[in-house]
C-alpha cells in the first residue's frame, strides 16, 4: 500500500494505486484489517475478564454478586456505546469515530490494569464497554462501506472472525500471565497495543464514500470510490443517491406502518435468542465451569478455556464458507439443536457429580461452541443486515444490537446466581428450555435468505411472510 501519512494524501494514492487492481485489492484488505482491529477488540475485551475473575476474586475479595458486576460492567458501556454510535458515526464520520475508540481502547485497557479498588476497576470495565459497543456497530460499518460490491460479504465477515480471534487471543493471554504469575493487571493492559493500532491506523485511511455523500461531499466521495471500485463506481454512487433519499423519510414507525412489524421482531428475537441460550456464560465463565468441574489450578481451568477459544474461532471460520453454500436456516436452526443437546448433557453431568467429569464438561463445552459457532453466532449478525429493507437497516440493526447487549447483560448478571439459587444442572436445563423456544421462534418466523435481494426479502414481510 503506498499510503503516506496524513489522510488527505488518501486521494493521492488512489490515483496513483487505480491502475493496478492486484494491488488495489490487497489496499482494500489491508484497510478492512485495520477497521478490524476495532472487532479484535470487542473479541479481546470480552473474553479476557474469564481468566483474570479467578484472580479478582482473590484481590478484591469478590462474592458472587460482585463477581457478577465486574464481568458484567462491560456490557453497562456497551448497551450506551451501541445506542449512541449509530448517531456519532453520522455526526463524525466513521473513521474519526473509529479514531476516538482506539483512544478509549487503550486508555480504558491502561485505567483497567492500575485499578486500585473494585469499583474503579468496574468503572473503567464500562468505559471499556462504551468502545466496544460503539465499535460493534461502526467497524463492520465502515467495512461493508469501503468494500467493492465483489469482496463485501467476504469482508463484512472478516469483521465476526476478528472478534472470535480476539476471544481466543485472550484467552490465550489469561494462560500466559496465569503461568507467568503475573496476575490479572497485565492481562487488561494489554488492550492497548491494538488501541494504538486502530488508533494510529485509522489516521492513515479515509472516509467511507457513503459517508462522504451523505456530506454533500460528492467529489471526495467519487475520488475514494475511482480506488475502491473504479468499474463499479457510477453504478455504487447512483445506489448511494437512491439509498441516502430513502432514508430521509425513515422512521421506526415505518415498521408498524407498512407490514414490517414481524422484520423488527425477528431481528430483536434473534438477538435476544443468541444471548438467552447462555453463550456469554461460556465465553465469560468458562474457567469458572472448568473450576466446578473439578479443574485444581488456574492455569488448568484457563488452559480448557483457550481450547474452547481456538474451537469457536476455526468454527466461526467454517461457517463463513457455509453460509452461502448451505443456507442460513439449516445452520441456525441444527446450531440450537446442537446446543440444546449439550445443554442437557452439561445438566446431566453435573447431576451425576464425581468421575471423570473435567473432561466430560470440556468435551460438551467444545460441542457447545461448535454448535453456537456454526449458527446462531455468526448467522445473527448476518442476519440483522439481511432482513430490514435498506431504508430501515440502520434503525433495525441499532435496535438489533443494542437488544444483543441487554441479553448478554441479563445473563451474565445472573448466571452465578443462577448457579447459587437453583444448583447447576437445573441452570443449564433453564438454558436448554430457552434453546427450545428459540427453535421454535426461528422456525416459525426466520425466513431463509440465501440468495434473496433485499427487495424479495422486504416483500416477504410484506406479503405475509410469503416469497
Amino acid at each position: 500500500m503506498t499510503m503516506r501519512t496524513t489522510p488527505n494524501n488518501f486521494h493521492d494514492a488512489v490515483n496513483r494505486q487505480a491502475g493496478s487492481s492486484p494491488k488495489r485489492s490487497l489496499a482494500i484488505y489491508g484497510i478492512s484489517a485495520i477497521a478490524a482491529l476495532g472487532g479484535l477488540l470487542f473479541g479481546y475485551d470480552t473474553g479476557v475478564i474469564s481468566g483474570a475473575e479467578l484472580f479478582l476474586q482473590h484481590d478484591f475479595a469478590l462474592t458472587s454478586f460482585t463477581e457478577e458486576l465486574a464481568v458484567s460492567a462491560v456490557l453497562v458501556g456497551a448497551i450506551i456505546g451501541a445506542a449512541v454510535g449509530g448517531k456519532m458515526s453520522d455526526a463524525l464520520g466513521r473513521r474519526m469515530t473509529l479514531i476516538i475508540m482506539g483512544s478509549v481502547f487503550a486508555a480504558g485497557a491502561i485505567l483497567t490494569a492500575f485499578a486500585p479498588t473494585l469499583w474503579l476497576f468496574i468503572l473503567f470495565r464500562i468505559i471499556v464497554g462504551l468502545g466496544i459497543g460503539v465499535s460493534s456497530f461502526v467497524a463492520p460499518m465502515y467495512i461493508a462501506e469501503i468494500a467493492p460490491p465483489r469482496l463485501r460479504g467476504g469482508l463484512v465477515t472478516f469483521n465476526q472472525l476478528a472478534v472470535t480471534a480476539g476471544i481466543a487471543v485472550s484467552y490465550w493471554i489469561d494462560l500466559a500471565f496465569a503461568n507467568a504469575g503475573m496476575g490479572w493487571r497485565p492481562m487488561f493492559g494489554v488492550a492497548a497495543i491494538p488501541g494504538v493500532a486502530l488508533l494510529i491506523g485509522m489516521l492513515f485511511l479515509s472516509e467511507t464514500p457513503r459517508w462522504l455523500a451523505s456530506k454533500n461531499q460528492w467529489d471526495k466521495a467519487s475520488t475514494a470510490l475511482n480506488f475502491l471500485a473504479p468499474s463499479e463506481r457510477e453504478q455504487e454512487l447512483r445506489s448511494i443517491r437512491e439509498a441516502l433519499r430513502n432514508e430521509q423519510h425513515a422512521s421506526l414507525s415505518e415498521f408498524f406502518r407498512s407490514g414490517l412489524t414481524l422484520a423488527l421482531i425477528a431481528g430483536i428475537g434473534l438477538a435476544l435468542f443468541q444471548q438467552f441460550i447462555g453463550i456469554n456464560t461460556v465465553i465469560y465463565y468458562a474457567p469458572t465451569i472448568f473450576g466446578y468441574a473439578g479443574f485444581r489450578s488456574a492455569s488448568g481451568a484457563i488452559l480448557a478455556t483457550s481450547v474452547v477459544g481456538v474451537v469457536n474461532f476455526l468454527t466461526t471460520l467454517l461457517a463463513v464458507f457455509l453460509l452461502d453454500r448451505v443456507g442460513r436456516r439449516p445452520l441456525l436452526l441444527g446450531g440450537i439443536v446442537g446446543m440444546f443437546i449439550t445443554l442437557i448433557g452439561m445438566g446431566v453431568i453435573f447431576l451425576i457429580g464425581p468421575g471423570n467429569i473435567g473432561v466430560l464438561v470440556l468435551i460438551c463445552l467444545i460441542l457447545y461452541i461448535v454448535s453456537f459457532a456454526i449458527g446462531m453466532g455468526p448467522v445473527f449478525w448476518l442476519m440483522s443486515s439481511e432482513i430490514f429493507p435498506t431504508r430501515l437497516r440502520a434503525i433495525g440493526g441499532s435496535l438489533s444490537t443494542i437488544a444483543n447487549w441487554a441479553g448478554n447483560l441479563l445473563i451474565s448478571i445472573t448466571f452465578l446466581s443462577l448457579i447459587g439459587t437453583l444448583g447447576k444442572p437445573l441452570t443449564f436445563w433453564l438454558y436448554a428450555l430457552l434453546a427450545v423456544a428459540a427453535f421454535v421462534f426461528c422456525w416459525f418466523l426466520i425466513p431463509e435468505t440465501k440468495g434473496r435481494n433485499l427487495e424479495q426479502v422486504e416483500g416477504f414481510w410484506k406479503n405475509k411472510r410469503h416469497w
